[in-house]
């Protein structure tokens, strides 16, 4: 839906609203939307009432009025609210003949939408907008925190538990206080959603992460059996929504110019606008295949998966890039960063190729949006500790580290496994994934832990679907894989798992803990239990640690 269209007054009539002194009454400030535009309102001054159905025991996100002068109505919407308010600002899934509403109209209170908010309020403050498959919520956090370390106060949601890129949370919090905005923007895959992000924000940069295969598949029409299914480069031009918005708006886009489905992206849709390119100079590990624009597959000697070199005969091909990390050390986490300022050397505090790529895009950034040297950019990489969820440490058990990582599709299971593997040496993978690509997804994902760990646990009832499949076709000589070896990698739990959640969820708490106990017996180093669910559930994980 766009937001904008979610206004019930034209310019002309809200330029001719007398707000001053008002108060606005807000319905359903314990949600999502009602509690950011509460505090939008009251950051600008206005007085606010708010309400909701909800008890204040259950108003999931009462802790961020913390500091707000605002009257707050629980379990319902009593008279007193009415005669406290000048105008309504109801929830969008309000239904417009709502009795709520029908009370407000009678006692000649005037209903403010949720687009009027966003066109009575712009931002009014520079927004960066940061996209892609893989990598975005690292480069967000990462870049935030350079930030607040050079005195930058970005302005934040403050949603306990809520991702910043859901719904209207990265259009609403650019209007909220701080200096700037810094927003990971994702989506679900389905047209127009960035379109609405940048028109709303009036984001003026971009980061472009990568493109890799991810939410080729989503429930349609609220049934979970039926699907709407689309092609990786359908997903790509999505992405591409991001690439023109920032173009439209005169803004400058930073990119990784080692992924072709990038690079053909903006020959695709005739990008023209400012764009900054990136990537790495190290020694390939693979040759691998992406579907490029033309209808081909290009080829790419793969540093991680999906970048690379490349080049395809329809004349999509690598250029070295505008900014470029070389002499990069896994080991003492330290690269070179070749660019038309020069050479400079940087250390980083993350573990990683992929993390060498989100901080490169993130110091440029820094170099162009935060406008800091590179002495307080440095300053900011080596004091961030990582963000919830990627490669993050729960604990040791024994000898045993336990680890859990939001990886939740091929490309980001391939770059976590390869990485770990590089670092801990023997890994077993608790694989508590339901693919957002469907079933194929599942066997992807599978098919890349196979290359990459010692062990694998299928703790997701899909996951173990595609296990099975697999050992009953290897059984019958039809695989890749030989039986004996897969016999050998493969770790069960007790009971077999059922189905948790037909959705990206995966696995539940149980099973994900009986996961990670299964991987415990194995011989490995290290244990990573990847996947929504086990980010979800990761103080489960903890407190297996913590017992033991």
């Amino acid at each position: 839906m766009n937001s904008l269209e979610l206004s019930s007054m034209s310019d002309e009539e809200l330029a001719s609203l007398d707000l001053e002194n008002k108060t606005f009454g807000v319905i359903g400030v314990c949600g999502v939307v009602g509690n950011l535009v509460a505090r939008i309102l009251m950051d600008r001054g206005y007085s606010v009432v708010g309400t909701d159905i909800s008890s204040k025991e259950d108003c999931r996100f009462h802790s961020s009025f913390e500091g707000y002068d605002i009257e707050i109505f629980f379990g319902g919407h009593p008279e007193e609210f009415f005669r406290k308010i000048d105008f309504i600002v109801p929830p969008p899934s309000m239904p417009k003949n709502a009795k709520v509403l029908e009370m407000a109209s009678n006692q000649g209170i005037k209903v403010i939408e949720l687009g009027d908010i966003f066109k009575l309020f712009p931002p009014e403050k520079p927004v960066m907008c940061i996209g892609g498959t893989n990598g975005k919520t690292t480069t967000t956090t990462l870049l935030k925190h350079i930030a607040y370390s050079a005195g930058i106060n970005p302005c934040e949601h403050n949603l306990k538990g809520m991702q910043g890129n859901n719904e209207f949370i990265p259009s609403l919090q650019t209007r909220l206080n701080g200096d700037l905005a810094i927003l990971e923007t994702g989506t679900d895959g389905t047209p127009g959603g960035l379109k609405s992000i940048i028109d709303l924000t009036h984001a003026n940069f971009g980061i472009l992460t990568n493109i890799t295969v991810d939410h080729l598949q989503d429930p349609h029409e609220n049934d979970e059996t039926d699907f709407i299914t689309r092609s990786f480069l359908e997903y790509a031009k999505v992405k591409g929504e991001l690439v023109k918005g920032i173009e439209e708006n005169d803004g400058t886009l930073i990119y990784n110019s080692d992924d072709p489905t990038i690079v053909g992206l903006f020959k695709e849709i005739d990008f023209k606008g400012d764009a900054i390119s990136f990537g790495l100079e190290d020694e390939p590990c693979r040759v691998s295949t992406k579907p490029c624009w033309c209808g081909r597959d290009i080829e790419i000697n793969e540093l991680i998966s999906g970048c690379g070199t490349f080049e395809c005969e329809c004349g999509i091909k690598y250029e070295k890039p505008m900014y470029l990390a070389k002499n990069i050390s896994l080991k003492d986490r330290t690269f070179s960063l070749e660019s038309p300022e020069g050479e400079t050397d940087f250390t980083i505090s993350l573990d990683g190729l992929h993390n060498v790529y989100n901080a490169v895009g993130v110091i440029i950034a820094a170099r162009r949006f935060l406008k800091l040297s590179d002495e307080e950019i440095q300053k900011g990489l080596i004091s961030f500790k990582g963000t919830a969820g990627r490669m993050e440490i729960m604990g040791k058990v024994g000898d045993k580290t336990i680890m859990v990582d939001y990886a939740h599709n091929p490309a980001g299971v391939e770059t976590v496994l390869k990485e770990i593997t590089k670092i801990y040496g023997d890994t077993t993978v608790v694989i508590t994934v339901t693919s957002e690509s469907g079933h194929e997804g599942d066997i992807e994902i599978l098919e890349k832990a196979l290359d990459n760990v010692k062990y694998i646990v299928p703790a997701s009832h899909d996951s173990r679907l595609v296990v099975d499949e697999l050992l009953a076709s290897a059984k019958e000589g039809n695989a890749d894989f030989d039986y004996e070896t897969l016999e050998k990698t493969f770790v069960f739990t007790e009971e077999a798992p059922e189905q948790a959640s037909n959705f990206t969820l995966g696995a539940n708490q149980e099973q994900v803990v009986e996961g990670v106990k299964a991987a415990l017996k194995t011989d490995s180093n290290i244990v990573i239990a990847i996947g929504e669910a086990a980010f979800k559930f990761n103080s489960a994980i903890s407190g297996l640690c913590d017992n033991d």
